[in-house]
């Protein structure tokens, strides 16, 4: 039958011709996203930059960290991620001094972490040799996010590509007090009393807003930073897979195996 035969072609040369254009309108927004995607100073129309949300990204797969503020000092806390029985603990480093009255507690790609601590030391000993003063902790926080908002900048300073993939938690104490900040990889910071940052952020952020009280001591910091990390980590907390450091007025401190265990204990 000629003119059945007719309209079977005529359909099939119509439905072709749909799902082609459907399939190059795929294409085309595959073109735009990638092309939004790529470029680490390029808007999507949606307003998004795809590039910075990738190194959030990066920091929620990066270990748990917490910190706590009292009216005493900053008290940070860091799970140790071992992955093998031959590793030495004490290799691994996620809670760093910065100055003697500044330490930080980083989540992400620990490289670029590294890059922002450098960055920070050395804001912190120009200041000082300069003023003879220490720095404030907020100043060095803002300068830091300075260099974390960078990315992909021309100029004499040498910049990242992209976006640090990297969060931190800088405690300090200063003429203002024990101060706590967070730093993402956007370049923002904002202050909190207790915050927490990486895998198990969701879960450890909701223990703290129910037990955090603004007349917390050092020690009751203490036993809830712990207690935080021991509720999100996969692995029981020991004085091996976590790390704990505090910031007063006498100075940053990082607790040895000893006082580290004498808390786990007291858990």
């Amino acid at each position: 039958n000629e003119p059945a035969l007719d309209l079977w072609r005529n359909l099939c040369q119509t439905r072709f011709i749909r799902v082609c254009a459907a399939d190059a309108t795929a294409w085309t927004m595959y073109q735009n996203n990638t092309e939004y995607d790529r470029g680490v100073n390029t808007f999507s129309p949606e307003g998004r930059l795809y590039q910075v949300e990738y190194a959030i990204k990066a920091v929620q797969l990066g270990s748990t960290a917490v910190g706590v503020k009292t009216s005493e000092g900053i008290v940070l806390a860091v799970e140790k991620r071992l992955t093998s029985k031959l590793l030495e603990s004490k290799s691994v480093e996620k809670i760093l001094e910065i100055d003697s009255h500044i330490g930080v507690a980083v989540s992400g790609l620990i490289s670029d972490a590294r890059t922002l601590v450098d960055h920070a030391r050395i804001e912190g000993q120009n200041h000082r040799f300069m003023y003879d003063e220490p720095m404030r902790v907020e100043a060095l926080t803002q300068s830091t996010c300075d260099l974390a908002l960078g990315f992909g900048e021309d100029g004499e300073e040498d910049k990242m590509s992209r976006p640090f993939g990297a969060a931190l938690l800088i405690g300090g104490f200063d003429d203002k007090g024990p101060q706590l900040y967070f730093t993402d990889p956007s370049g923002n910071y904002v202050e909190y009393k207790a915050k927490a940052i990486g895998a198990g952020a969701k879960g450890a952020q909701t223990n703290l807003q129910e037990s955090y009280n603004d007349n917390i001591s050092m020690a009751e910091a203490e036993n809830l930073a712990l207690s935080t990390l021991k509720m999100v980590m996969e692995e029981g907390l020991t004085a091996e897979n976590v790390e704990i450091a505090s910031v007063t007025s006498a100075g940053y401190h990082t607790y040895p195996a000893e006082e580290l265990q004498a808390i786990i204990d007291r858990l």
